[in-house]
């Protein structure tokens, strides 16, 4: 039987600069770096998708059955929430999230904008960056919680942007995440890169706070990660998400490298497919009408 997939970050490279879009400019060798930095086997691979047909193709020969997209809102960068959702229309595949920088918005826009996200677009969780706010700012500093608040009501996770890429490692540690975790019990909280490369540290507080959840994507290939595969096989199973990072990693190496990691096969399926379907209410028709609800 076909193992079932959703890749939990995956991104096409024509959507922004900074996924390699334009060759021979500084951001199309920074993903092109990037790929050699994690392992890429064909490190401009993402050519491929700078077309819809070239990057649909590409979901489709990886096996993959959703693809979720998610943009980006910081100071430094956007990609909007109108692009994701165009986006997301062109193939009952993809499934779209939500971005806001509240910090530049104001309480009022960001509430706005993530009740658009889900109700008309149908998008299915919301991405906040802390990190890359100016100034930066620890995910669980007060101006955020309307977000967190928000997301309760509508029943949808939040999703947080983690990792060796924020600016200054002080807030890509996962104490604050821990106390976001402690404070709001009932709140799915996706971390995006898994809080690598403080893996011990994210892997603890998972252990102490169920409700969060951990997508390493690319970089759970990379020295010290062994430790996320081996949670999972324990304790973690049910808080572990498979994501390639596409156009960062290519999604047919990824899947296979990924395979090769050592887990359980019924850890396998819950972390390649069950968890993010429970997470995503995948099939749930109470959330929004947009793309990822088939």
């Amino acid at each position: 039987m076909k193992q079932k997939i959703i890749d939990m970050r995956n991104r096409p490279a024509f959507l922004h600069d900074f996924f390699g879009a334009t060759p021979a400019t500084a951001a199309y060798d920074t993903a092109k770096w990037l790929n050699q930095r994690v392992g890429s086997l064909e490190p401009e691979h993402f050519k491929r998708s700078y077309t819809l047909q070239g990057y649909l193709q590409e979901i489709d020969q990886a096996g993959i059955d959703y693809a979720v997209v998610v943009g980006r809102e910081t100071p430094d960068l956007t990609i909007a929430d109108a692009e994701v959702a165009q986006l997301v229309q062109q193939s009952p595949k993809l499934i779209g999230l939500g971005s806001v920088d509240i910090a530049t918005r104001g309480v009022e826009s960001a509430l706005a904008a993530i009740d658009q996200a889900i109700h008309q677009h149908g998008f299915r969780a919301i991405n906040i960056e802390p990190g890359f706010s100016k100034p930066a700012r620890y995910v669980d500093d007060p101006i955020f919680d309307p977000v967190y608040q928000a997301c309760q009501q509508h029943q949808v996770p939040v999703c947080i942007m983690s990792g060796p890429t924020t600016p200054d490692l002080d807030y890509a540690h996962p104490n604050a995440v821990a106390r976001l975790a402690r404070k709001y019990p009932e709140l799915s909280i996706i971390c995006f890169h898994g809080y690598y490369p403080y893996v011990n540290e994210i892997v603890g507080a998972a252990f102490r706070y169920p409700n969060l959840y951990l997508v390493p994507d690319m970089y759970i290939f990379q020295p010290g990660a062994e430790l996320y595969v081996q949670a999972a096989n324990k304790f973690l199973s049910n808080q572990l998400l498979f994501g390639t990072s596409y156009p960062f990693r290519p999604m047919q190496q990824t899947i296979d490298d990924f395979i090769q990691l050592g887990f359980k096969d019924e850890v396998l399926e819950k972390v390649f497919y069950q968890n993010a379907a429970r997470l995503l209410k995948l099939g749930n028709q109470a959330v929004g009408n947009g793309a990822g609800n088939a």
